[in-house]
């Protein structure tokens, strides 16, 4: 005779859903799925079954009349009308564990190789930011092993940074140099958008053995679907706030934040918003903020973020550079000039900045660090004269030590892809370097 615990069995009844609703797709237009019979919030998972009996898992992006408008999370394959839909009833989630360490994601956060994730916590996909009056103000500094970031422009930890550049200029090379050798306890790197030939060139070239021990990629490339891309950026912040909320160091980088941009604009237009500056929809800049602000400090640990953006025809002034240089805490900038010099790491010191380099700085870093800052922008000023030789030397003294200090200078930004400085070091060069300047 079978022992039931009928005690058990009633307690759970109140938990049971007795409701079971299923939808059927009425009409395809373009990337959007209209569903009749449904009721769902935007945000929801639901599942189609194509005319083969497949799952295809979409997400609710809007609703038009009576009817709920999904995208797909895969592809568009086997949809007819009459499929049947299913609405779970949550949103996406992403497996948080330690077992991520060293693996390369899907946008969703699935392993591309080797086992699933066994013991794992699940982390909403959208979240809200810390509460802005419990954010820990920045004091510490993070050293990167990049001398003319660790010179000029002083990153500090929980700062939000934005890498502006246009294509073939170094932003993965830049990123790869800050995921191996800056002091931080993980590293989540997300590559939105990028060509699938990128992926395993910036892991084995850019981030090397070193840097993969620590760091966890979340891949979403070009090929795949305008809501993975857009999904890939939230599922990587979100594993962000995992170790965070842990108490641990986290940085950030997300490759590029101008893909996530056109992501959210093909959704956007897609699903009938109307199209504003250079075509991106209102959304667009309403879902940057969104994402940025969930980076930073909090009361366990930290997120310093790294968020490069592929600026149009090298326009920086361009929409989504110029809503990017509005939220973040500093921006470097790469340049094209430079990098045709054969100048790595490209970056134009004088048209990049860190907000918290005057807070987190010591006095005598600040004093050299201004001082380079004023020669090089007295050479740049004279530098056509000074190449064709219309300069007289002793005509101006700022210029006469501009040129002096000039190779100095020149010396110190460069740095090979595999040459790391201290932050220590990098500090005392660049105090030593211009000792002597009044």
């Amino acid at each position: 005779m079978i022992d039931l615990n009928f005690e058990y069995l009633m307690n759970k009844i109140p938990d049971i859903n007795y409701t079971y609703c299923e939808g059927v797709v009425v009409n395809v237009i373009g990337l959007t799925i209209e569903v009749q019979g449904i009721t769902a919030f935007v945000g929801e998972v639901c599942k189609i079954y194509n005319i083969s009996n497949e799952e295809i898992t979409c997400e609710v992006v809007g609703f038009r009349d009576k009817n709920v408008i999904l995208m797909p999370l895969g592809e568009l394959v086997g949809i007819s009308p009459g499929c049947i839909v299913v609405p779970t009833g949550s949103p996406l989630t992403v497996k948080c564990s330690d077992e991520l360490f060293g693996k390369v994601l899907d946008g969703l956060g699935n392993p591309l190789k080797g086992p699933e994730i066994s013991k794992y916590t699940t982390y909403p996909l959208n979240a809200s930011p810390p509460d802005p009056l419990k954010r820990r103000r920045i004091t510490e500094i993070l050293p990167t092993g990049i001398r003319a970031i660790d010179g000029f422009l002083t990153c500090g930890e929980g700062q939000r940074i934005g890498i502006f550049a246009g294509s073939g200029v170094g932003k993965s090379t830049t990123l790869g140099m800050i995921a191996r050798e800056a002091k931080a306890e993980v590293n989540v790197i997300a590559l939105i958008g990028e060509r699938g030939r990128e992926v395993l060139d910036f892991i084995e070239k850019d981030l090397g053995e070193k840097g993969m021990k620590k760091s966890i990629i979340v891949c979403a490339t070009s090929d795949k679907s305008a809501l993975v891309r857009l999904k890939g950026a939230f599922t990587a912040t979100a594993i962000a706030e995992y170790f965070r909320d842990q108490g641990k160091k986290v940085i950030l980088m997300m490759d590029s934040v101008t893909r996530f941009a056109m992501a959210q604009r093909e959704i956007g237009l897609a699903i009938g918003e109307p199209p504003a500056t250079k075509g991106y929809t209102p959304s667009v800049f309403a879902m940057l903020p969104k994402l940025m602000e969930r980076s930073g400090m909090s009361l366990k640990g930290s997120i310093t973020a790294f968020y490069t953006v592929l600026v149009d025809g090298d326009d920086f002034n361009e929409p989504i550079a110029d809503a990017v240089r509005g939220i973040l805490d500093g921006h470097i900038v790469l340049s094209r000039s430079l990098a045709s010099k054969n100048h790595y790491p490209a970056i134009d010191v004088l048209s990049s900045v860190s907000r918290l380099m005057s807070e987190i700085a010591t006095l005598d870093h600040k004093q050299a660090a201004s001082a380079a800052r004023e020669l090089m922008a007295t050479y740049k000023d004279s530098e056509d004269l000074i190449n064709i030789g219309a300069y007289v030397k002793g005509s101006s003294e700022k210029i006469d030590k501009a040129i002096k200090y000039n190779d100095s200078i020149e010396s110190y930004l460069k740095q090979g892809i595999n040459d790391t400085t201290d932050f220590n070091l990098s500090l005392e060069l660049l105090k030593n370097m211009f000792n002597d300047i009044p």
